[in-house]
């Protein structure tokens, strides 16, 4: 009975506090206005007419939604991988075209059924008023953290060009100045002042009713979402189901449309030319067609535009040549916008013009939520579908991504492949490419062309290392070369930019491969395989468990802040994005059989593993930007090991000999540095009174492994094993050069040969003025060079002794080859003179 007794009374404070608020909060403080209500424990009944995310839509949404409602269950949208055909098609919504037309009931909302009942619930007008001023004051501060100086109530601060630092200091801020508590993670969820203002008045997740955004008369009015009742192992919020099965009815009012022509396209309209894929498809689409290319760009006028689409380019290593622009429109514009935010003239000139559309913008964040990317990611998709479907017919190609898989668990990532359980998708990214994918779908059934495209992790270009520096697949990378540390996983679904863009042009162009879906996600690549080209780079590293990786990786980032990877450490703190990491790194090689034919029938370069050439080129640039650190000669080397030679040299006319020694550490960074460049770094000290009467340090230091590729000197009979490139520099600031020559010669002194190096010195500058020979004592080569031989301690003892033996195997298979060459040639000149002797001669 005590419990049943306040209970009620419990209620009754809730139901007086609730009144309190509705009878008005004029004249209050905001902060004041908020402790007012920080004791209501449950919002109000909510109608189903507004959920999240449903205001402040400026026109895209209701260019595309219908006037009937949603039918459908809910249960089908989120209790089955996919989506199944009998919850994708609503009543009512039989090609209603998107505009120009009013609906006949101008405002339903979705039909009451028994398990999500809809409530006729109004938000009286003192409530409102509270929810406004909230709203207006929030909008107030983080208009101070947007480039524009202001932010509207109903718009999106990260669209708006917040950031995730930014976003850190609004939540501070609002704390501070309004006494307005909002998490971080509701920021990302939901950055729209209007929403904070909504979390923050309902106490709970759940959204209060706010006013509609006028809906211009052209123009079907907005069909609010039922709420969803998401299952228990649900991760997602109810109010994003709620919007998402809402988004995915808009492309049921999509016109039908005839087949286009099956011909290569002429005209195309290219989004998202300044990003890392938009910009190499722009290229690829000029060097493989013969197409004209309208490139959609985000600025006030043309002149902006084209300068943002330049700077692109050249920040990518891309040319912005005169015979590029004379092949490229550029048109301002917008995809969060109606009719891409062009004039009502451009787009009727498109929609007849165009031969092709290829949606390549999207907003990237996977800090952000489903509400505050759907503008981007699916809006914006479901505005290229309407041009697509309008006046001449064209075929959409989709750049959707392999986060449509990203659920934990997933047992394949074929092409044709079930999507992932949309409501045990995590981050808000992955939730608007499926929601993307799967509306455009539904366009197929409109008679829409639509072509879906997902690659993987996207990685440096294989010639020009060019990346794209805030992608979280690069900031991985980065942070794997810098730490030296792997997360444990089971593959990494990455492929260059290079052949990503080069397989999704050739789509575009090819019609016979329209209408089908790609993964474009090259050949997996194994924990294994990561490992070794780390190594072969000379970047060994640990593997650690995903926690402890994180761990160690923040700690670090914490203790040596890099400005560039900032937001590699917000991901590595959101509870969200953790999620979304382990998805990637517990998910299943992506299969992509159909990719593979279509490379293999339009003879393009195949599918390969990213392997360590491609990725190191990319960690020269990121080294280049201090994201990451390459092995240099000022680290502790990889191996390393000392050299003494011994011996004299003497002034060039003749002039007796002098002593001269030298006492040399011989060094490696990487074994990279070997295949690639056959170079070794030298460091120590010369000694040659003739020069100096104290030693010369060792500036600067090479020495090439058989440098001219095995190319005879004196007609065959001496080939150059080693050269030696010193600086050097005396105590007094003097600076000499020392070259040195290590030769095989077809003679019996073998063992001498690999120990002998003819020396020449010289003042910078000055040609050769002591020349001679310096000698490796027969006793010492094998204690230092051999025996001797250091490796980095970091190395457990079995890597330690596989890098010694790898290095031994390796240079005497390289000595060896060049001590031979000399007497096979010897002996091919010897067969030869035999051949062009008369019998008699080689009888005598």
């Amino acid at each position: 009975m005590r419990e049943v007794n306040e209970n009620t009374s419990a209620t009754a404070d809730q139901r007086a506090t609730a009144e309190a608020i509705e009878r008005g909060g004029a004249g209050l403080t905001v902060s004041d206005l908020l402790a007012r209500v920080a004791g209501v424990g449950e919002a109000p009944a909510r109608s189903a007419e507004a959920p999240a995310g449903s205001d402040g839509v400026a026109g895209t949404a209701e260019a595309f939604v219908g006037s009937r409602g949603v039918a459908g269950s809910a249960e089908a949208l989120v209790g089955a991988r996919g989506v199944a055909r009998s919850a994708e098609a609503p009543a009512g919504s039989a090609g209603t075209p998107p505009t120009g037309e009013q609906p006949e009931r101008p405002d339903v909302a979705a039909p009451s059924t028994p398990d999500h009942p809809v409530a006729p619930s109004v938000p009286s007008p003192a409530r409102q008023h509270d929810l406004d001023q909230v709203a207006a004051a929030i909008a107030t501060v983080a208009g101070r953290y947007v480039p524009a100086g202001q932010l509207a109530p109903d718009a999106d601060f990260f669209d708006a060009g917040g950031t995730s630092v930014s976003a850190v200091e609004l939540v501070s801020a609002l704390e501070d100045e309004l006494g307005v508590a909002v998490d971080l993670d509701e920021v990302f969820a939901d950055a729209r002042p209007v929403a904070l203002a909504r979390h923050r008045l309902s106490g709970t997740a759940a959204p209060i009713a706010v006013p509609e955004t006028p809906v211009p008369a052209a123009l079907p009015a907005v069909v609010r979402p039922a709420p969803v009742a998401s299952p228990s192992d649900s991760t997602a919020r109810p109010e994003d189901l709620s919007q998402i099965l809402a988004d995915l009815a808009l492309a049921d009012r999509l016109p039908f449309v005839a087949s286009p022509e099956p011909l290569p396209p002429s005209r195309i309209l290219l989004t998202g030319a300044t990003g890392f894929l938009g910009s190499h498809m722009l290229l690829d689409l000029l060097r493989h067609s013969d197409a004209h290319v309208y490139c959609l760009v985000r600025a006030a006028d043309e002149e902006a535009a084209v300068d943002r689409l330049g700077e692109a380019l050249k920040s990518y290593a891309l040319p912005w040549s005169s015979e590029v622009r004379r092949r490229v429109t550029v048109l301002p514009g917008d995809i969060r916008r109606p009719h891409l935010g062009l004039s009502d003239e451009v787009w009727n000139t498109l929609t007849h013009e165009l031969d092709s559309v290829v949606s390549v913008a999207a907003a990237v964040d996977f800090l952000r939520g489903y509400q505050s990317l759907r503008t981007s990611n699916v809006l914006g998709a479901l505005t290229l579908a309407e041009l697509a479907a309008t006046g001449r017919p064209k075929p959409l190609h989709h750049i959707s991504s392999i986060a449509v898989f990203n659920e934990v668990g997933i047992p394949s990532v074929g092409e044709d492949d079930p999507l992932a359980h949309i409501d045990r998708l995590i981050a808000g990214y992955d939730q608007t490419k499926w929601a993307a994918e799967v509306a455009l779908r539904r366009a197929r059934d409109h008679g829409l062309i639509v072509t879906a495209m997902r690659p993987g992790g996207i990685g440096g270009h294989t010639r020009t290392g060019a990346y794209n520096a805030q992608d979280l697949s690069s900031g991985l990378i980065s942070a794997f070369g810098r730490f030296r540390t792997v997360p444990a996983f089971r593959y990494l679904n990455a492929a260059p930019v290079d052949w990503v863009s080069r397989v999704a042009v050739a789509v575009v162009c090819e019609p016979d491969a329209w209408g089908f879906d790609y993964n474009l996600t090259g050949v997996p690549n194994t924990l294994d395989d990561v490992v070794r080209d780390m190594a072969f780079g000379g970047m060994h590293v640990r593997v650690q468990d995903w926690d402890e990786w994180r761990v160690d990786a923040l700690a670090r980032l914490e203790a040596d802040p890099i400005p560039e990877l900032t937001f590699l450490s917000r991901v590595l703190q959101s509870p969200t994005a953790l999620k979304l990491c382990e998805a990637t790194l517990k998910g299943p090689a992506a299969v992509a059989d159909r990719t593979d034919a279509l490379v293999e029938a339009l003879g393009l370069p195949p599918a390969v593993r990213y392997d360590a050439r491609a990725q190191l080129k990319t960690f020269e640039r990121l080294a280049g930007d201090g994201l990451a650190r390459l092995p240099h000669k000022d680290d502790q080397p990889y191996l390393w090991f000392t050299e003494t030679t011994r011996g004299g040299v003497g002034p060039v006319d003749g002039s007796p000999d002098t002593p001269c020694s030298m006492s040399l550490t011989l060094s490696i960074a990487s074994m990279h540095q070997l295949v690639t460049d056959r170079r070794v770094d030298v460091r120590g000290e010369v000694t040659c009174p003739a020069l100096h009467p104290e030693p010369l340090t060792v500036a600067r230091g090479d020495i090439w492994i058989r440098p001219e590729e095995g190319i005879p000197q004196r007609h065959g009979l001496r080939h150059q094993l080693l050269r030696y490139r010193l600086e050097l520099t005396d105590a007094d600031g003097g600076r000499w050069w020392l070259e040195g020559h290590k030769y095989a010669r077809a003679r019996r002194d073998v063992w001498r040969q690999t120990r002998a190096l003819t020396v020449e010195l010289g003042r910078e500058g000055e040609p050769v003025s002591l020349a001679g020979e310096v000698v490796v004592p027969a006793d010492t080569y094998v204690r230092d060079q051999i025996d001797g031989i250091k490796v980095d301690p970091r190395l457990t003892g079995q890597e330690k002794r596989a890098a010694k033996l790898t290095w031994l195997a390796w240079f005497g298979m390289e000595m060896g080859r060049g001590l031979v060459g000399p007497f096979a040639r010897a002996a091919a000149d010897l067969l030869d003179l035999r051949r062009t002797q008369t019998p008699t001669e080689q009888h005598r």
